[in-house]
């Protein structure tokens, strides 16, 4: 059994911005930006683009990552690398779905999720959540407030499983005392837990927010909430054209090639 496998999902036709996995950041592809963020958290280890899209292929063979041509009719990140786990000749013991819009991942993001599956075998799903900084919360809010999708909160127990995850800013009324949690698009499986989403329709809260992490609390399959620490970098996904030149911005800013 291989222990672990990092799985890039990148499709062409995204509603909000078509073609985004090849979009350019500081001269190189989003796709190939993630898929160095993989294997620096794999040490150079496995890292699979699973995608419905000849291009994305290309470009994930020219990065250097193993490919695995998936369904156009996947509904979502996790659909498509549970179809491609699935045809995998060996089932790993945790696969790691690394958003491909999430380019600057650091590698102990991803080494935080697998340390904690690792040392409780109940886990069957984790994630990241980051304390979002006051430069975050104002990026959150510009986004609501221009009607932009954008990045994504967590509201969690005391003991860091998940209750609920949403496009909006919450806790509802929350400012500099009160902190809110930034779900960091990465996610850490069991294969089974895996299969059994895929095996399951989408709910109502997943179909309002557009969230397919929800179809796990839906569904009654945890979801435990890892915090991490920024270490000094700061963090955004690429959710909209928009997102690129703050991205570029942070880049330069830390001096990251």
């Amino acid at each position: 059994m291989k222990p672990c496998i990092i799985v890039i999902p990148a499709r062409w036709a995204s509603e909000r911005f078509p073609g985004k996995p090849l979009a350019r950041i500081a001269g190189r592809s989003l796709l190939s930006r993630t898929v160095a963020a993989g294997r620096a958290a794999m040490d150079g280890g496995h890292v699979l683009v699973a995608t419905d899209d000849a291009r994305i292929a290309a470009e994930a063979e020219a990065a250097g990552a193993d490919r695995m041509m998936t369904s156009p009719d996947c509904a979502n990140g996790t659909e498509r690398v549970a179809e491609a786990v699935a045809g995998l000749g060996e089932a790993p013991g945790i696969v790691v779905n690394l958003q491909g819009d999430a380019p600057l991942t650091p590698p102990w993001f991803i080494a935080a999720l697998v340390k904690a599956m690792n040392a409780d075998p109940t886990i069957d799903v984790a994630t990241p959540v980051l304390t979002a900084t006051a430069s975050q919360l104002a990026r959150f809010r510009a986004d609501r407030a221009a009607g932009r999708v954008g990045a994504t909160t967590a509201v969690t127990d005391s003991k860091g499983r998940a209750l609920y995850f949403s496009k909006e800013v919450l806790p509802f009324g929350a400012d500099e005392t009160t902190p809110v949690l930034y779900h960091v698009g990465v996610y850490a499986y069991r294969p089974t837990a895996l299969s059994r989403f895929a095996a399951l329709p989408p709910g109502r809260a997943e179909r309002a927010e557009g969230l397919e992490q929800l179809r796990f609390l839906e569904n009654g399959i945890g979801v435990c909430c890892i915090e991490v620490e920024a270490r000094g970098r700061d963090f955004w996904e690429v959710n909209s054209p928009g997102d690129i030149p703050l991205v570029e911005a942070i880049l330069a800013a830390e001096d990251r090639p």
